[in-house]
C-alpha cells in the first residue's frame, strides 16, 4: 500500500505570544517539527508540544532555526558551516532531553526558514549539519525541503532522507515555492487532490500549468493557516478513499 507522512511545524509560541493551532492540528498529523527555541519556542512550549505529540503518537522532530526570534528565523545571517552545525546540535539536544522525559525519541530533523535556505544554497553548510546529525544519532531522518538539500543528503549512505512536498502553497515552474505575505484560506478539495497526486504519481501542477516531478513521501501542512484543520480533514478523507496510508517518517525509511 502507498503511504505518506503528514508533517507540521509546531511549538512556535513563546512567552505571551501564541503561534499556530497545535492542539487542534496534532490529532491529524504523523510528524511534528518542533521549534528549538532559536527562531521561536521556549522551554515550556517545547515541553508542552512534546507531551502533546507523545499523547497522539506523533513522530517528534527538531525544527532548528537561526538565533533570530525578532525575525522569526527568516532573515539572512552570516554564519559558517561550523556555526550552523552547532546551532542545530544545540536545539536537537534540548528537544532530545524533553523527549526522553516523556518516554519518546526524536525521529527527524527539518531546518527552518533562513537556515533551510542557507543549506539549500551551500552544500558545505548542508554537509556540516548532516555529518553532525549522523554523529549524534544515525537513526535520525533528514526531512529535505528542496531538491538541492535532498541531493546532498544522497551523498551519505548512512543518512535516511525523505523529500518533502507542500500542498497549501503554490509552486513556480522551477519548483520554488510561492510564500504568501498574508495567508488566505485554501480550497480543501484542491489541497486534497494535490496530496493524492503526489502520493500516487509523484507530481504536482505549478502555477503556470507545468507538471512538476515531486517525489515527496512527506507533506507539510501549515498549522497556522486559517482553515488548517478543515484541510487536514479533507486530506484524511481523500487518502482513505484512495487507500493511501498515513505513516510516520520513521515508518517510511
Amino acid at each position: 500500500m502507498v503511504a505518506i507522512d503528514l508533517n507540521c511545524d509546531m511549538g512556535e509560541s513563546f512567552g505571551n505570544y501564541t503561534m499556530g493551532r497545535d492542539a487542534e492540528v496534532m490529532p491529524y498529523i504523523t510528524s511534528a517539527n518542533i521549534a528549538g527555541g532559536y527562531h521561536a519556542g521556549d522551554p515550556h512550549v517545547m515541553r508542552e508540544t512534546v507531551a502533546l505529540a507523545a499523547e497522539h503518537d506523533v513522530g517528534i522532530g527538531i525544527h532548528p532555526g537561526l538565533p533570530d526570534k525578532m525575525g522569526f528565523g527568516r532573515r539572512t545571517m552570516d554564519a559558517t558551516p561550523e556555526e550552523v552545525r552547532d546551532y542545530v546540535l544545540y536545539q536537537l539536544g534540548a528537544l532530545t532531553a524533553f523527549a526522553k522525559r516523556h518516554g519518546a525519541e526524536v525521529q527527524h530533523v527539518k531546518p527552518h526558514g533562513a537556515m533551510y535556505s542557507m543549506l539549500s544554497e551551500s552544500p558545505d553548510h548542508a554537509r556540516a549539519v548532516m555529518e553532525a546529525v549522523l554523529e549524534v544519532d544515525p537513526s535520525l531522518v533528514y526531512l529535505a525541503t528542496d531538491m538541492n538539500i535532498y541531493e546532498v543528503a544522497q551523498e551519505f549512505d548512512a543518512l535516511d532522507a525523505v523529500f518533502e512536498g507542500y500542498v497549501d502553497l503554490d509552486y513556480n515552474a522551477d519548483r520554488t515555492l510561492i510564500v504568501e505575505k498574508e495567508v488566505a484560506p485554501k480550497d480543501p478539495d484542491l489541497v486534497a487532490d494535490r496530496v493524492v497526486n503526489i502520493a500516487n504519481h509523484g507530481e504536482i501542477e505549478a502555477v503556470d500549468g507545468t507538471t512538476l516531478d515531486l517525489p515527496a513521501e512527506s507533506i507539510c501542512i501549515h498549522g497556522d493557516g486559517p482553515n488548517a484543520v478543515e484541510l487536514l480533514e479533507a486530506i484524511h478523507d481523500r487518502l482513505d478513499e484512495e487507500n493511501v496510508d498515513i505513516a510516520r517518517l520513521d515508518e517510511l525509511v
